[in-house]
């Protein structure tokens, strides 16, 4: 049995529900239980009482009460890495040392467990031991289509140290794109807040975020203020174009919302721009068809941090997955033609 635990949230843990993140933890534990360890103040968020449905931010503090490791319910299927899977994420290592290691994500792979989500980076991490007798952890997440570098963290020490770097933004993440169009300025920031607009679904399918113009964050409720460079690296005359992005904050979907936000949706994102082909008076839709794959182009293309135990600066660089590399192929752009960090010349 574990005894009472303060855990400070870190990016990976936010936006999430309460209940959904203690399970992810413990997957044994019942949600009616869960439910009454609320209700009895067992659980609490920064000191306070809250509910299952609490959502969880970063840098919150959550205290849990012992809990014994014999399963309140069974655990439906005895779910377990496949060898297949074993091989794929092992394959996926692009880093290791004693504290840290990074994949490069595939696309099409959640982070996380969720709804009707069974097969994702946290349970495969299991395959990612190595010599340690504990399971990696996940430090912060990428959506599901997106692909690239992913960090975990090898020790509890590398995961606190982890979360302040990405806390306090001193982690540098680039991401590549292909977009519509060419955006005018070929560099700027971007500065809409982003609101949740619920789905239409019964479990909150759809679920997205709305863009809300900077001087209205303050006064709409939800809303967070949210900022992304940008930077044109190569263009398709003016129908597509390799776009650098840097997320200066870490909203859900914010990459996205915001490229759709500016008229130049990404490519393959049928939540951000729709899957329209023709250009429309909002601004171009977010397939070009013919060759192009209707995958999201979307890849966490770098992350340069110092290492959370021996400070050392570390740079980590994931290749494209195959169906961008098609797309960088067809438009004659290679990897190599792009500077590691595209805003340094804007500075």
């Amino acid at each position: 049995m574990t005894g009472v635990r303060q855990i400070t949230l870190g990016p990976a843990d936010a936006d999430q529900r309460l209940d959904r993140w203690l399970r992810r933890m413990h997957p044994h534990v019942a949600q009616g239980r869960i439910e009454r360890m609320c209700r009895k103040g067992e659980i609490r968020v920064d000191g306070g009482r809250v509910q299952a449905s609490t959502r969880l931010a970063t840098g919150q503090t959550v205290r849990l009460p012992p809990i014994p490791p014999e399963p309140d319910v069974p655990m439906p299927g005895g779910a377990r890495v496949s060898d297949a899977d074993a091989a794929m994420i092992r394959g996926a290592v692009i880093y290791r040392d004693e504290d840290i290691l990074a994949i490069n994500k595939p696309p099409g792979l959640a982070s996380q467990g969720g709804s009707g989500t069974t097969r994702h980076v946290d349970l495969l991490a299991d395959a990612l031991r190595f010599d340690r007798d504990d399971k990696p952890r996940l430090v912060h997440r990428l959506d599901r289509d997106t692909s690239g570098v992913l960090l975990l963290a090898r020790s509890v020490r590398a995961a606190a140290g982890l979360a302040k770097a990405f806390q306090s933004r001193d982690a540098r993440k680039i991401y590549w794109a292909l977009v519509a169009g060419v955006p005018h300025p070929r560099s700027g920031t971007i500065r809409y807040g982003l609101v949740k607009a619920p789905g239409h679904g019964a479990g909150g399918e759809g679920e997205k975020m709305r863009v809300v113009p900077p001087d209205a964050v303050a006064a709409t409720e939800g809303a967070k203020r949210a900022t992304t460079d940008y930077a044109v690296i190569e263009a398709a005359a003016t129908r597509a174009s390799w776009v650098a992005l840097a997320p200066i904050t870490g909203r859900t979907h914010q990459l996205r919302a915001h490229m759709n936000a500016i008229g130049h949706p990404i490519i393959g994102d049928g939540k951000y721009g729709g899957n329209a082909q023709e250009k429309t008076e909002d601004g171009w839709g977010a397939q070009l068809g013919g060759q192009v794959s209707r995958k999201l182009h979307l890849h966490a293309r770098s992350i340069a941090l110092r290492h959370p135990i021996t400070g050392a600066r570390l740079s980590l660089t994931a290749p494209l997955p195959e169906h961008i590399a098609r797309s960088w192929e067809l438009f004659g752009w290679r990897e190599r033609d792009a500077a590691a960090d595209p805003f340094e010349d804007l500075a």
